[in-house]
């Protein structure tokens, strides 16, 4: 079986709005909305679980509104964090398969991101997309910083994908304060996880330059589009 875990815990507080970022509109649509229809796109198979704040229940009807076959997805409710919230969409699958866990923020995923993502986790168990990092780094120690090596680094994005069998054992440990992301608590089970390229424009939104960046890279990618005869 082929899952997609969508994330949407967060609030709108660095959004400058009292509705959180994930629900805002988006050229006509709730954000997370983006990123759900590209998932059910990849696959006519594919089941989505949306995990939503528990305070949030009432959006259900706005999201199924708007997403292109309301009979493949589902919703569950978050915990006090990523970790818990992660693991609560975990629960809700039985089979073995691939599962895609997604910030439900980063609306401009692709079908040739989870191609990328979905081969690799099937080869190797996992696929953590990321990108270089074009500006120059510096690390802040107590009398000062110094320069690092950006060849060195990557910056890290969602979808993060894996083998079910290998996220769910991962999820059996203790939460921890280190887990900053799905990659992080599976090699602290011990498991290798693996790279493959991500997406410049696979941008999450935090604040609200960022929605507007995206917005205008949606419209532009329309303006584009060649006209069909």
């Amino acid at each position: 079986m082929l899952y997609a875990i969508v994330v949407a815990g967060g609030s709108g507080s660095r959004m400058q709005s009292a509705t959180p970022k994930q629900f805002l509109p988006l050229m006509g649509k709730p954000v997370m909305v983006h990123a759900i229809n590209t998932f059910l796109q990849f696959d006519e198979k594919l089941k989505v679980i949306v995990v939503l704040p528990e305070n949030e229940q009432g959006r259900q009807k706005e999201i199924v509104s708007h997403v292109s076959d309301p009979q493949r997805v589902h919703f569950t409710y978050g915990g006090q964090s990523r970790f818990q919230s992660v693991k609560n969409g975990l629960n809700c699958l039985n089979s073995d398969g691939i599962v895609f866990v997604h910030d439900a923020v980063r609306p401009m995923i692709d079908q040739s991101l989870l191609q990328r993502c979905y081969t690799l986790a099937f080869q190797k168990g996992s696929a953590i997309p990321v990108i270089s990092c074009k500006d120059s780094l510096r690390q802040i120690n107590g009398v000062g910083s110094q320069a690092l090596d950006r060849s060195q680094l990557r910056l890290v994005q969602t979808p993060q994908t894996f083998q079910l069998s290998v996220i769910q054992k991962a999820f059996e440990l203790e939460e921890d304060v280190q887990f900053t992301d799905e990659a992080s608590v599976v090699e602290k089970s011990g498991t290798d996880v693996f790279l493959c390229e991500g997406m410049e424009t696979n941008i999450k939104i935090t604040t609200p330059m960022d929605l507007k960046i995206v917005e205008w890279l949606m419209r532009s990618s329309i303006d584009s589009t060649p006209l069909q005869s």
